[in-house]
């Protein structure tokens, strides 16, 4: 809008002029008549300029982009609206708003109104399972689709009809926006909105169940990409999952471990690694460890892997019912005996085990042309993508139906092979472990 003020003697002007209802010190009100005459010869195409000209304004004084602001106001208002849109309806304005005092029963309305809109939140808040330490936090959260629920709720619920404009603004939303979710048009289209995200829940349950193994929105993610060719939003993967509450498996930390240090200096060998996990060569750091598994009732199974620090690929895994030297030993024989052409100055890094302290497992290491290293003592973080992969790996395995030890190696079998090459992740380009890693052989 122009910044132009008109003078006394101006407005007197214009009101003179037939097209126009009233004028201020800073705007016209123009008659609907010329609104529609200014659209009509507009869209013959006549400028603003000649259009206001020719209806006997003059320029000089309303001000050309004053003019020109008008007519692209009304256009816009015309193609939302039609003729309807050029109405003038301050005319229904009901004017300034109602200061005087209310009376008691009006007071006492209102409190009541108050009281039913609170126990209702309440009962929402519970039925959505906010926990009662968090409750006052949460009720700031209430999406405003739950607000226009609650408040018709409780006018439904209590007879309020009259007090729809006193709730929303209890709650913090608008009357308009109250009677616009409960349009006809508005419900059709939320209904289309839930069929839409019925269709997707069931694409996203498919990833997420893919090959027996429970996902998170990432691994739903790229799972989606890689074996159905289907790409969606992180985001709106996480809402689906939200709102029909299918739930991944969340690994908690260990206290324990979040809380060690090393506190002490001394190695068995040097540390040659210094968590310089990724070095951009595939085959070349290469972490091994041991972990329990307990099956059947109350019995355990322990699992070897060495795993390729660049690829995350698992190159080789024993397991074994008991925790001996022999399992780190055939750990490395299955490394051998694979064929896997491990890159120049290739070493192992693991803990300060037993097993990797031996003089027959560090001959071994030898004897393949590997260099060694290990993390010092009492510190998890020296071999922390490891550690990382036996976490996941219980996440995403049940041992419970395993009674012996070959059902252990059966469902140990059939994770590996799932992990290396169906199992995508986010900061591996999005790929398997071994299409990476044929990624990055392919590139040397």
């Amino acid at each position: 809008m122009s910044k132009k003020l008109f003078t006394d003697q101006e407005q007197k002007l214009l009101m003179k002029h037939p097209y126009v209802k009233a004028v201020s010190e800073k705007a016209i009100t123009y008659t609907d008549e010329f609104k529609a005459r200014a659209i009509k010869e507009y869209e013959e195409g006549k400028f603003p300029r000649q259009i206001f000209e020719d209806a006997g304004f003059d320029l000089e004084i309303v001000g050309k982009q004053r003019a020109k602001s008008a007519l692209d106001r009304w256009r816009t208002a015309y193609q939302k609206n039609g003729v309807a849109g050029l109405e003038d309806t301050r005319k229904y304005s009901s004017g300034r708003p109602l200061k005087r005092e209310l009376s008691m029963e009006e007071k006492y309305a209102r409190l009541e109104a108050q009281n039913a809109l609170l126990r209702a939140e309440n009962e929402l808040l519970k039925k959505i399972d906010f926990s009662r330490k968090v409750v006052d936090k949460e009720k700031e959260k209430l999406t405003a689709e739950q607000k226009f629920q609650l408040i018709q709720y409780v006018i439904e619920k209590h007879s309020l009809k009259r007090m729809v404009s006193y709730l929303c603004e209890l709650v913090g939303v608008s009357r308009s926006g109250y009677y616009r979710y409960f349009s006809e048009a508005a419900e059709l289209s939320r209904q289309a909105k839930d069929q839409a995200d019925e269709t997707v829940k069931e694409i996203i349950l498919k990833a997420f169940n893919f090959r027996g193994r429970k996902k998170g929105a990432r691994q739903i993610k790229m799972t989606l990409e890689n074996q159905y060719q289907i790409t969606y939003n992180l985001k709106r993967i996480r809402r689906i999952m939200k709102k029909f509450q299918i739930i991944c498996p969340i690994r908690k930390a260990n206290p324990y471990r979040r809380m060690a240090k090393a506190t002490k200096e001394h190695r068995t060998l040097p540390n040659l690694l210094n968590r310089e996990f990724k070095q951009g060569i595939a085959r070349k750091v290469l972490l091994t460890d041991i972990t329990y598994l307990s099956h059947g009732k109350g019995k355990r199974a322990y699992l070897s892997t060495i795993k390729d620090a660049e690829t995350n690929e698992i190159l080789a895994y024993e397991t074994s019912d008991r925790i001996t030297l022999d399992i780190a030993l055939h750990t490395l024989k299955r490394l051998k005996k694979s064929g896997i052409k491990l890159a120049e100055g290739a070493f192992i890094h693991s803990d300060q085990g037993f097993h990797y302290t031996s003089p027959q497992f560090q001959k071994m290491v030898k004897e393949m042309g590997l260099g060694q290293s290990m993390s010092r003592r009492g510190n998890c973080w020296d071999n922390a993508p490891q550690e990382s992969f036996f976490g996941h790996f219980k996440d995403e395995t049940d041992f419970k139906a395993c009674e012996t030890l070959e059902d252990v190696k059966r469902e140990i079998k059939s994770y590996m092979i799932y992990y290396n090459h169906y199992r995508s992740q986010w900061n591996l380009k999005k790929m398997t472990p071994a299409k990476y890693s044929h990624h990055l052989l392919q590139v040397v």
